[in-house]
């Protein structure tokens, strides 16, 4: 009977972590879900070294958005402008590079610093005069979506240089280990190694320290688990970019998204910023009342969304090698929803940048799923409509359940 009740023992244990981690961990099982439904329905089209490719670079802007408005909507913001800005820094891009005949990464490093004033610009309005983020940023989009169409004329600018559209649609050195003579592209392999790696060392590392300290309360047996399963995705996905039939390496908008990422999940979990963005979005006025300069923090939160929306601008015209005055639209949408679907909270003071990456790529898969299976954009529109319902409501639901609790 005992011996049963030890064996029951972490069984227990492990159940009741996964259902105080619902929130966190159902976002991971219904991207698992979306993509073994989608494998299936495709003859496994979907889990093609090119579509996996596809899937990166095509949704590569709208997960460099969701990393930003994760945090303006952790701090209880919205940011309804950032498909505007996107065009314009594009636009004024292509001016400055094509017409101009600026070299490219003087073009691109200039988008960037206008990123970051377009950014100073809004996050003034709504920190220091104290108009609501959603106003200023409704009113953003309208002027920076003018501005787009004033730079260019109504026109197009095309093409661009080389290297300036390497950034959107380009490989990590694909000359050096080509398909027509190399078994794999060794680069993607070696990057993958190094990435399992890390993260195997990094994982057990951190859990050691919480372990001595007495602060773990993940059970070992899913912390196991999850450690293997997630091995298993890395390796997998370097075999399907570097070894697979059809692979073409690493795209480099990858390298970009890996390292903002990395960055900004380290600044908002373990950066006394990052503490202040939770505490701001947790409750404003004790905030306040404990010493935060929440208005400093909501301008640079602002500033920051204006250099991530000039990046995602810069990725999306390099990716179709064109900067149009329709460029950037609904990419607000997207990324807002990415965001809620990856488990931020409509009240602010919840979320992560691993939940706005699942919650872009449920979105990516679910499009390109969709197109695989040539269902039209009209039923793609409705299908992602009810799946960002269904997601605030489980958010709803889960909250409640937790009081009740």
């Amino acid at each position: 009977m005992s011996s049963a009740s030890a064996t029951a023992s972490p069984a227990r244990g492990a159940i009741a972590f996964l259902t105080s981690r619902l929130r966190q961990i159902g976002i991971f099982i219904a991207l698992i879900a979306i993509v073994l439904f989608f494998q299936i329905v495709t003859s496994g089209r979907l889990l093609t070294a090119g579509n996996v490719s596809n899937i990166i670079v095509q949704n590569s802007y709208i997960l460099i958005l969701a990393i930003g408005m994760v945090m303006i909507i952790i701090a209880g913001h919205i940011d309804l402008s950032v498909g505007s800005v996107a065009a314009f820094v594009g636009a004024v891009s292509g001016v400055m590079i094509v017409h101009w005949g600026w070299p490219w990464w003087a073009g691109i490093i200039v988008s960037l610093l206008i990123g970051a004033v377009v950014g100073a610009w809004q996050g003034f309005w709504v920190a220091f005069v104290g108009i609501p983020a959603f106003i200023v940023t409704l009113a953003g989009m309208l002027l920076f979506r003018g501005l787009t169409q004033i730079v260019l004329g109504n026109t197009q600018i095309t093409p661009f240089p080389t290297e300036y559209r390497q950034l959107g649609g380009g490989y990590l050195f694909p000359q050096l280990f080509p398909a027509s003579s190399s078994p794999a592209e060794w680069i993607t392999v070696g990057l993958g190694v190094l990435a399992l790696l890390l993260y195997i060392g990094n994982s057990l590392r951190e859990r050691g320290k919480r372990v001595k300290l007495g602060l773990e309360s993940e059970p070992a047996s899913w912390f196991y688990t999850k450690l293997v399963f997630i091995s298993a995705l890395i390796a997998y996905m370097t075999y399907l970019l570097g070894v697979a039939p059809g692979s073409r390496g690493t795209p480099i908008v990858l390298i970009v998204l890996a390292v903002l990422i990395l960055a900004y999940s380290l600044v908002m979990s373990r950066s006394v910023f990052g503490r202040h963005v939770y505490a701001i979005g947790g409750n404003r006025h004790a905030a306040d009342l404990s010493g935060i300069k929440s208005k400093k923090v909501d301008f640079y939160l602002f500033v920051n969304m204006g250099v991530l929306a000039a990046l995602a601008g810069l990725v999306f015209t390099g990716r179709l090698n064109s900067a149009g005055p329709g460029a950037g639209n609904l990419f607000e949408l997207d990324a807002i929803a990415a965001a809620f679907i990856g488990g931020a909270a409509v009240q602010g003071g919840v979320g992560t940048v691993i939940g706005a990456i699942t919650g872009g790529l449920i979105m990516g898969v679910l499009n390109n799923g969709m197109s695989l299976l040539g269902i039209g954009t009209d039923y793609q529109q409705f299908i992602k409509g009810l799946v960002l319902l269904l997601a605030v409501a489980f958010d709803v639901w889960n909250k409640r359940r937790t009081r009740a609790s």
